[in-house]
Parts: structure tokens; sequence; C-alpha cells
């Protein structure tokens, strides 16, 4: 069977066990890899991420009338939830759960109302390697819920629902970009995406090109991480330079205004300023095929994670230094993610996969954590799946 069908057959055969009976229908919403711009979705900026080939899966059924039982199948024996849809929504015990009964406040909160329902979720994006295994479990739950009470809801708003459960139920003040990615990718392309407006636009991977992600096998967790401190950071700088968001400082009014602000702030801002400014060139560079170009903008997009916004680690730069001297001008590589640990994308020609094995090799014979490396196609976002 293929990975998917392993996944899918997974997640009847739980929904099975834990309902007794066969799902109604079957959703899946995909993890994402993101190319370049990097913490800037939370100010506002330009992000080109891209779906990827691993997903979360949701089987869904009738439940009891106005009441949500659900099941998440990787989390361990004993995993269940359930809550009320008829009174108010409160934030539970488990991060895992939290999603659901995010999604579920969400939707009923803006206009969707929902109806009782079983759920049981599984998935193959790996957990906390920054590929976003939250924001696919939150957008298919969205989409499973809305679908099930009768709602054609835009993949933008799934998407606002979504960030808004991890925001305000599971605690991480993440920006839109990973469930606008999560939900309206398209196959074969990058999503080119205003974080401001939500405009996004198609941007086809050059036929040429292969995605490596890069797992160094380092976990964290967003919530438990710095990854709201950075945020808080940003939302500071923004308020000494008088801005609505990072978004709208320029070059020349970053270094004119910076006055006595502290050098942490100040770089954290220069990060988000540099890192807008290279979504464009790569855009371009990935239909092209350009690969010298993708080296260029890869290599210091990793150097301003490191060096100014501090979300790396040794590690990780330790796989960037062999990877990126391996490719050459045939491609480059950064870390992708909010940091602290988690994956690297390699963005090359088609044959330079063993190129990056071999640094891989060389970094894991002296790691104490090893990193595999992993091929990703670009993915469509969530959607029904055929079933039955």
């Amino acid at each position: 069977m293929s990975r998917r069908d392993d996944l899918i057959a997974r997640v009847i055969a739980g929904y099975r066990q834990a309902y007794g009976e066969d799902p109604a229908q079957l959703y899946a919403a995909p993890g994402r890899v993101n190319l370049i711009g990097e913490h800037v979705d939370y100010n506002d900026g330009l992000v080109l991420p891209c779906a990827i080939d691993r997903e979360t899966i949701v089987a869904l059924g009738d439940g009891p009338e106005a009441r949500v039982e659900v099941t998440a199948l990787d989390m361990g024996d004993g995993a269940r939830d359930s809550f009320a849809l008829d009174a108010p929504i409160a934030r539970g015990g488990e991060e895992w759960a939290n999603h659901v009964r995010g999604v579920a406040h969400f939707l009923q909160e803006r206009g969707y109302p929902l109806r009782g329902a079983r759920m049981a979720a599984a998935g193959d994006v790996p957990i906390g390697a920054g590929l976003s295994s939250s924001a696919s479990f939150g957008v298919a739950a969205a989409l499973s819920l809305s679908h099930h009470a009768g709602h054609a809801v835009p993949a933008s708003q799934l998407a606002l629902i979504a960030q808004a459960a991890e925001n305000h139920f599971a605690g991480c003040a993440c920006g839109i970009m990973d469930q606008m990615a999560s939900a309206a990718s398209a196959a074969g392309s990058a999503l080119l995406l205003d974080c401001r407006t939500l405009e996004t636009r198609s941007v086809p991977v050059h036929p040429g090109l292969a995605i490596t992600v890069i797992d160094s096998g380092i976990r964290r967790s967003l919530v438990t991480s710095a990854f709201n401190q950075r945020r808080a950071e940003c939302e500071a700088a923004a308020r000494h330079y008088g801005v609505a968001s990072l978004r709208d400082l320029t070059v020349d009014a970053l270094n004119a205004g910076r006055g006595d602000l502290d050098d942490v702030l100040f770089a954290r801002a220069r990060h988000v300023v540099a890192e807008i400014a290279r979504v464009a060139p790569m855009a371009d560079a990935l239909a092209a095929g350009d690969t010298a170009a993708l080296a260029g903008v890869l290599t210091e997009g990793h150097r301003s994670l490191a060096e100014d916004f501090a979300v790396s680690l040794p590690a990780l730069d330790r796989i960037a230094a062999l990877v990126g001297t391996a490719l050459g001008a045939s491609g480059g590589v950064r870390l992708t993610g909010a940091g602290f640990g988690g994956c690297l994308v390699a963005v090359s020609d088609a044959d330079a996969g063993d190129a990056i094995a071999d640094a891989v090799a060389r970094y894991n014979a002296e790691a104490a954590t090893p990193a595999r490396t992993y091929r990703f196609s670009p993915g469509s976002g969530a959607a029904p799946i055929a079933f039955g």
C-alpha cells in the first residue's frame, strides 16, 4: 500500500475500535515546509511555504446530538476527549484536544453551527519537527467539523479558525502562514502569501528542482520554546518605530529610527525586514530553477535566523554548513520552522540528493542525535477524501 493508504487504514481501524462502527467520511490536511519568510507571518509579512505530502487524516461520523467525541490515535492509549456543542466550550487539559475544542468554538462563534460528531485522527507529519503538525491537525479538524455540518467554509476562513484555536486554546501565538499553507496550497507549487491581506499566488516549483527536508531529530515545543518571546520582541520593536507591524519598515527607516532601541530588539527587527525582502527573489528563483540564486537567498536566510533572530542551534548550523558546502551553486539550505530544533530545508537540483545525503552522513558520524532526510513533493491543500 502507499503511504496514504497505510494512514487511511490506520485511521479507519482506530475509528472502528473507538466507536464500534465505520466512519462516514475522511478528511485530510497537509503539513508544510516554509521555503523562505520565517518568523514574519505574525509581522504581517510575505512568506513562501508549500504543502508537503505528509498529512493529518480525520475519520468522522455522526455522534450524540450536540456533542463531539474525538480520539487522537498518535497520542497513546486513552487519548480521548468529549465536549458539548450547546454550552460554552472551555480549554481542556491536553494540548491536542484544545485544537479541536478551539476549532469548534470559533466555528460556531463565526456563524457556522455544528452538529454532533465522532472523530478519530492520525497523521504522519513529524511532531515537533517544524513541519506544522499542529496546523495540519487544526485545519483537518476545522474542515471535517464544518463539512459534517453542511458548511462550505472558504480555505482562508478555515485557516483563520485553526489559527485562533492554536492562539487562544492551545496557547501558541503563531501567525497565519502554517494554517494557510495547509488549507490553500496547490499541488506542484509553493504558496506566496501576504499575511496581512491573505492574498495568495501559486508559484510553480521548477521540475528540475527537489525539496529535501533534513530532520535534525532535535525536538521542541512551540509553546514551551521562546517562540512567544520572539513575537513579543517584534511587537516591542514595532512600537518603538511607531508602526503597526515590522512589515511597514524599510531598511532605511529601520536604521534611521533606531535611536535607543537595544541591540536584541534591533536585531529581531532587522531579520524581519530583510527576510520579507528575500521572498520575491526566492519565488523568482524557484520558478526559474535558478539554483545559484536559491543558494544565495537560503544561505543568507539561515545566517539571519541564527544571528539576528537567534533561533538556531549549533547542531543546526553544522548541518547547514555541511550541506551548503556540498551543494555549492546547485542549491541552498536553511533552518525552517520556528527553530530551536526541528528541520532544515534544502532546495536544489533534483540530482543533488547524493550530495545532501553524504553531508548528512558526515554530520551523523559525530552527532548525538542522528539527522534524517526526506524528499517531499509540493502537495495540495485540505480536502475530503473519497471514501466508501
